[in-house]
């Protein structure tokens, strides 16, 4: 499945995730994100719907639905299963959104909360909104000086906090999401793991800074912090050649998002079903 278009440009001066915004902005312009002020309303009306709206399900989870059927009639001259429509609509809600959180970690070392209700999106128009109210940060930090900043001791215990801000915010989203997939809670979860991994991976690529990336979501996911599931589990493709010389890394995703239903032949390219001299191919007619 093609990565999903996405990502920002900032405002308020005093916030602790601006830099971390805007750099984004500089190397993936697919997607503005507003930061909203603590003490102001997020946007609502034509086009937008709150994160919260879609963990309650309901008409707003029909219309969020609707969109990606319509894509998928569109572009690929089909009716995708209801189930398979669900997982398309997430993995385009979770790439994006768990950025807001991640990339702020991985450049500044800030992790911003954001409960559902501090996020809402309108996909016609490629833009997120988000108010932070509380974020964690190391000592010496000079964010911490800033409302709503919390102090935490270590390394550790930031990407605990990494891991604890996005099992808030897709615990209550993953409520409207799950009967709609007609996947088990670890089926749900993997799917969250695999985003989390993959859209911070894609990013530092873009950055440059895809070892160091790597290394670190090595930490944040390692296989054993619930809810996720699965790890990062990044390893060498063997044949393959990376910019560098030696081989490309990949891993394998610990959920499927059934893209296969609508073209077999075309899986993603870290699908469990695609093996690897098929990658090693794809990458290299990519090259």
């Amino acid at each position: 499945m093609a990565v999903p278009a996405l990502l920002p440009s900032v405002s308020a001066p005093t916030s602790p995730v601006a830099a971390s915004y805007a750099r984004l902005g500089e190397v993936f312009s697919g997607l503005r994100v507003d930061e909203r002020a603590r003490d102001e309303r997020l946007p609502g009306g034509t086009g937008w719907v709150g994160a919260a709206e879609l963990g309650a399900g309901g008409a707003a989870m029909d219309a969020f639905l609707a969109w990606d059927e319509t894509q998928v009639r569109r572009d690929y001259g089909t009716t995708a299963r209801p189930d398979v429509v669900a997982s398309f609509a997430l993995h385009r809600y979770a790439w994006p959104v768990c950025l807001l959180v991640t990339l702020p970690w991985f450049l500044h070392r800030r992790v911003p909360r954001l409960p559902a209700r501090n996020v809402a999106v309108h996909r016609a128009l490629g833009r997120l909104a988000v108010r932070v109210e509380e974020f964690a940060c190391l000592p010496g930090d000079p964010a911490a000086a800033l409302p709503g900043a919390r102090v935490v001791p270590d390394e550790e215990a930031l990407r605990a906090e990494v891991r604890d801000a996005l099992g808030e915010h897709f615990e209550e989203l993953l409520a409207g999401f799950g009967p709609r997939m007609r996947r088990g809670r670890r089926a749900l979860w993997g799917m969250v793991t695999d985003e989390i991994v993959e859209g911070l991976w894609y990013v530092a690529e873009l950055l440059d800074e895809e070892e160091r990336a790597k290394a670190e979501l090595e930490l944040l996911m390692p296989g054993t912090a619930k809810p996720y599931v699965g790890a990062a589990g990044f390893r060498a493709l063997e044949g393959s050649a990376g910019p560098c010389g030696g081989p490309r890394s990949t891993r394998d995703r610990a959920t499927c998002c059934f893209f296969y239903t609508l073209r077999p032949e075309d899986t993603c390219l870290t699908c469990p079903r695609t093996g690897d001299a098929e990658r090693v191919r794809r990458l290299a007619t990519t090259a």
